[in-house]
């Protein structure tokens, strides 16, 4: 029921978006063939039972590897820039697909396939099998994270170092190796604000111009004028006009770039005002509570919990990320509202995610009433 909430909350701020006049092409039509398609995957989901996912896992998380590096070396013709990122294939007949998203629900399934192996061959554990397991998941995770960035998508790179972490977190390895995880995360992040106030020309080895003028933007919108900061500063500027109850649909009267994808919760914000806003975001704990009732309640193996475990980090980071960035409380970073963006491969690749959820609760359902213990 959650979803289909989340669903007709998407068509309605789309129809509201494409109102303006501001686009040629009709993104509510496409938006709900995009959800019928993901209906249609998450049935197809339902016809298997996870040993047949498990023994698949491998698979997809190489072909997910296979398009990060065929998109690196695909000619221009069949990979444009857009948005100063190579991300997306270009499909004639079918339009863009940008196998980076679909590379996160792999990833939560191969970072799933390992941590359970682990789980079953160290149940006690030691500190050699524990370091034994972070290089597989580094690894793991390391290898789409540099085939990403490779194409400018930082978000996306993001995403998947949170749904890493989130995983390691529950995996049962040492406490004092979580530890130094930690201790070694918050040195990193101190080390990028240090040469971030001190020693620019140092961090320009390492990150693009654009994504430092990026975090300028946020941090002081009003110096950038009209240019680097203009999104945000519209944004802001419609979620306060929306106030207690929004302007109702159709009364959007700021303009917002890429209102109907990453922005979608500004329109929301300006039609909805405030009282539609907690709406939304309620929806989205609802959905997350769902999924932890499911992976702590209904699974039958370590591999569907951390399905559920990955998948909760993926959903909480995209909402927490974006509601953040379109209110100026966090960097602009292009991550989308899952099933709530337009999109076609973030709802197909998240309708996938929680069709694997789905299966869990579905397989429980029919093991009970066989009476399969």
């Amino acid at each position: 029921m959650v979803l289909i909430l989340i669903m007709c909350s998407s068509c309605i701020a789309i129809y509201s978006a494409q109102s303006h006049g501001q686009y040629n092409e009709n993104f509510l039509i496409k938006q709900i063939l995009w959800f019928a398609i993901g209906a249609i995957i998450i049935a197809g989901v339902l016809t298997f039972d996870f040993e047949q996912i498990e023994r698949l896992t491998p698979f997809l998380y190489g072909f997910g590897l296979l398009m990060l590096v065929l998109i690196l070396v695909a000619p221009a013709s069949l990979v444009p820039e857009i948005n100063g990122a190579r991300a997306w294939f270009k499909i004639p007949g079918i339009g863009s697909v940008q196998p980076s998203e679909y590379m996160k629900i792999f990833v939560i399934l191969m970072l799933s396939y390992i941590t359970k192996k682990h789980s079953e061959s160290h149940e006690m554990g030691d500190i050699y099998s524990d370091l034994k397991y972070l290089l597989k998941v580094g690894i793991t995770s390391g290898v789409p994270i540099l085939l990403i960035l490779k194409q400018n998508d930082f978000g996306t790179s993001l995403v998947i170092l949170v749904i890493t972490g989130t995983v390691i977190f529950v995996s049962g390895i040492s406490w004092k190796i979580i530890s130094v995880i930690v201790g070694f995360a918050v040195t990193a992040v101190s080390t990028l604000v240090f040469l971030f106030l001190y020693k620019m020309d140092w961090l320009l080895l390492f990150v693009d111009q654009y994504q430092v003028n990026r975090i300028y933007a946020w941090l002081d919108p009003a110096k950038y004028g009209s240019d680097i900061s203009y999104q945000l500063k519209q944004s802001i500027t419609a979620i306060g006009s929306g106030m207690i109850s929004g302007k109702g649909i159709g009364g959007g009267e700021v303009y917002i770039p890429e209102a109907h994808s990453d922005f979608i919760f500004t329109m929301i914000g300006e039609e909805f005002g405030f009282i539609g806003a907690c709406i939304v975001v309620c929806l989205y704990f609802i959905l997350i509570y769902r999924i932890v009732i499911i992976g702590f309640n209904q699974m039958k193996n370590m591999f569907e919990l951390y399905i559920c475990v990955g998948m909760i980090g993926l959903i909480m980071f995209h909402v927490f990320q974006n509601i953040g960035m379109v209110i100026g409380l966090l960097p602009i970073t292009g991550i989308p509202l899952p099933l709530l963006s337009y999109g076609g491969s973030s709802v197909l690749a998240t309708m996938f995610g929680l069709g694997l959820i789905l299966n869990i609760s579905y397989q429980q359902k029919r093991s009970m009433f066989s009476g399969d213990n």
